[in-house]
């Protein structure tokens, strides 16, 4: 990196990212092969962004690519853009479009925010159990915040100053998940075309996480045991053992015991995971972080839509309360969103709480974009999004930010929009 881009870098490292340059886009795959890990890749729109784009895939790293250049030259943020960079990013660089691109790319909140006795309950344990070395398996249903209890017993651990790597089990199919654990060499099967370290070697002397270890396939189970017990992985195409010290965390939304008796997992495996097991409450089960996480998620999302803050009526919260929250947090978290958005003055009424399920839900007016009676959610957001595109020239990672949403999001919703003519 140089010029701008060394700006670029500096910013990031002033809001808290670890910064590292390479000086090819050969010698960037070599580093991310060798496990030094990256949350995203800045990168000059001069150098070759589809042999980099097309390196990561061969590779199963999955990394957005940022492609940086000087002023909006909108040619070649197009050219970067075509060769599959997720954005463009002008230089000089600016600090809040900076802070948006890492916000919107990280797409996670350690935030722990409850109140309620049964959640204050676990994480008591969990700060208990965090200092030790054991195995920790995270049971609970979808949407219950599994991961954001993982990464609460990593920071409270002794390995908090050392790498937090999740693996997601149910994402990645079982062909190619060994790879993504454990590594390979070069040559090792078709498309290894170097060395690359795994997950397990990535979080050494950190903490891995297993996401939805459920889902893992036996054969696969069977090694993973072994690399507990022996602390030691076997990198496919080599004979060579690797030690390795992490300290393993495991979620499941499934009935684990179940799955054992069905053969569906193995009972050894079960019990070397299962040396401390937290339970996630669901959250119709802990009614009152209700309020206090309705709270947080208004304010996230009047901060993000440049609306003044709102407060929540007694009577919405009554009906917060009240709902049964099939979908956990991550149903709260979307209603939230739309009652912010539906809601008229300083005040979320009851009729901006939109429930799934609920039949007499109904949009109300919104202040300072019209009026909204008559008109469905979907139509709303389509021209909040539209509209918050534009005022941002086109720029979706900053306006993923300002909405907050997802860059994944953003896209999916753009091209539902296009295959309905909008």
């Amino acid at each position: 990196m140089d010029g701008p881009l060394t700006q670029a870098g500096k910013l990031a490292l002033e809001r808290g990212a670890k910064v590292a340059t390479s000086d090819s886009v050969d010698n960037a795959l070599a580093a991310l092969r060798d496990g030094r890990g990256a949350d995203a890749v800045l990168m000059d729109v001069r150098l070759d962004i589809k042999k980099l784009v097309d390196g990561l895939k061969s590779e199963r790293i999955h990394l957005p690519v940022i492609a940086c250049g000087i002023g909006a030259d909108k040619d070649s943020a197009v050219r970067a853009i075509k060769a599959g960079a997720k954005e463009f990013l002008p230089l000089p660089p600016d600090a809040k479009l900076i802070s948006a691109v890492f916000e919107a790319i990280t797409e996670e909140n350690d935030q722990v925010i409850f109140a309620d006795p049964a959640t204050r309950e676990i994480y008591d344990l969990a700060e208990q159990v965090a200092p030790s070395e054991a195995s920790v398996l995270i049971l609970g249903e979808s949407g219950t915040g599994k991961e954001v209890m993982a990464r609460f017993l990593h920071r409270k651990s002794r390995r908090a100053d050392k790498p937090f790597i999740a693996v997601n089990c149910a994402a990645i199919p079982e062909t190619l998940l060994e790879s993504e654990l454990f590594g390979h060499e070069k040559g090792a099967f078709t498309g290894a075309v170097a060395r690359r370290l795994g997950k397990f070697e990535e979080a050494n002397g950190g903490t891995l996480l297993l996401d939805e270890i459920s889902e893992m396939h036996p054969r696969l189970q069977a090694k993973l045991l072994r690399a507990i017990q022996e602390k030691e992985i076997d990198r496919l195409g080599s004979s060579s053992p690797v030690k390795v010290d992490v300290r393993l965390l495991a979620t499941s939304n499934r009935d684990l015991e179940k799955a054992v008796k069905e053969g569906d997992f193995r009972d050894d495996l079960y019990f070397r995971l299962n040396v401390m097991t937290l339970n996630m409450p669901s959250l119709r089960d802990r009614p009152g972080d209700v309020p206090p996480l309705a709270a947080f998620f208004a304010e996230k999302y009047c901060d993000a839509n440049g609306l003044e803050q709102k407060r929540i009526s007694a009577e919405a919260a009554e009906k917060l309360i009240t709902h049964h929250w099939r979908g956990n947090v991550r149903e709260l978290e979307n209603t939230m969103h739309r009652a912010v958005l539906l809601s008229r003055g300083d005040e979320i009424g009851p009729d901006a709480v939109v429930l799934t399920g609920a039949k007499d839900a109904r949009p109300a007016a919104g202040g300072g974009g019209g009026a909204l009676v008559g008109r469905t959610v979907a139509d709303v957001e389509r021209d909040l999004i539209i509209n918050t595109l534009n005022q941002c020239l086109g720029n979706r990672t900053h306006a993923a930010n300002i909405l907050g949403i997802s860059i994944r999001t953003l896209r999916n919703k753009l091209k539902l929009y296009s295959q309905d003519g909008f």
